[in-house]
């Protein structure tokens, strides 16, 4: 009988706690159980609640792994943070714990402490009672019975799988046709055959250059020196193509100590002579030439150019008819 007592009276005492709210300024804190009451081995959630002001803070305390030695925490929630929909000021900040029990009777889940800048502010006591699983002693205890093994053949599979397999083989079927027409297109698709570019001259090309260098009037901007590099670039240039020579990274004189035994006569030889001394004289001694060596320079280079271009080579009687239409 006084155990009895003594239960109720731990019971009502925690009840009573369930009223109770701590106060610090507006800052309401409480702990609540989803289940009071749980068989054993079952579980329900505890749930820390902190009530305040949206701009005010709280720190909730910590809880380990265990609530007591009679109570575990399986598993920790998250946080949540809810506004008040009656009054937008206010906020309230949850979190929850999965706790269970594997001892049978009344327990009791402590007050928490929060931390506040006014102060601390406590929860109440909570009672968690934990009932025993009845056992039917009167009822025999037999063996637990060893899995049954089911036949599972492969046409039980297709017949499960019926929807997919023809879905799969629809698939491949599309796939293979697929494949199939874009071989078969490309094997009768005719060969694009481009039309042969048509080749350039290289006199062309050089005379295209120096008419483009002579329309920027660089020497009568005062810009000397980069118009004879130009011009002598564009000649050294159509040399080197024109003569099989390294005329690019030679110097004048062995420019022209390989251009003497090529078929240009003296005075082309001459033409090509003044024009690279000059460009020589202007980048390495930095001379000044006159307006007229600036524009004979580039006489000379056309000059020289459309002196030595190579000669066409006429069509054969035999290159005619065969270019003739049937």
């Amino acid at each position: 009988m006084n155990k009895y007592f003594k239960s109720s009276c731990f019971l009502m005492l925690c009840l009573g706690g369930l009223t109770f709210n701590s106060k610090a300024q507006d800052i309401r804190v409480e702990a609540k159980l989803d289940q009071s009451k749980i068989a054993l081995g079952d579980q329900t959630i505890l749930r820390l609640m902190a009530h305040l002001p949206v701009n005010g803070q709280v720190d909730f305390p910590v809880l380990a792994d265990t609530i007591s030695s009679k109570i575990q925490i399986v598993e920790m929630g998250k946080t949540d943070t809810l506004t008040d929909k009656n009054n937008p000021a206010l906020k309230t900040i949850s979190r929850q714990y999965t706790i269970t029990s594997f001892d049978a009777g009344l327990h009791a889940i402590p007050a928490y402490t929060f931390g506040t800048k006014s102060g601390n502010l406590n929860t109440a006591v909570l009672p968690l009672e934990v009932t025993e699983v009845k056992v039917d002693t009167t009822k025999a205890i037999y063996d637990i019975k060893e899995p049954l093994a089911v036949k599972y053949s492969f046409m039980d599979w297709l017949r499960d799988n019926a929807k997919l397999v023809a879905f799969s083989a629809l698939g491949i079927l599309l796939l293979a046709a697929l494949i199939w027409y874009w071989i078969k297109k490309r094997k009768n698709k005719p060969a694009k055959v481009e039309p042969p570019k048509a080749v350039i001259p290289l006199h062309v090309i050089a005379l295209d250059k120096l008419n483009a260098l002579k329309s920027e009037k660089l020497w009568e901007q005062g810009q000397v020196k980069q118009y004879h590099s130009e011009l002598t670039d564009i000649i050294r240039d159509y040399l080197e193509k024109r003569y099989q020579i390294n005329a690019m990274e030679q110097t004048s004189e062995e420019i022209f100590s390989g251009l003497k035994h090529m078929n240009i006569s003296e005075q082309n030889t001459n033409k090509l002579r003044q024009m690279l001394l000059l460009a020589d004289l202007v980048k390495f001694a930095k001379a000044t030439p006159l307006n007229s060596d600036n524009e004979q320079s580039m006489e000379n280079a056309i000059s020289f150019v459309t002196n030595t271009k190579p000669a066409a080579v006429p069509f054969t009687d035999k290159e005619t008819k065969n270019n003739e239409p049937v």
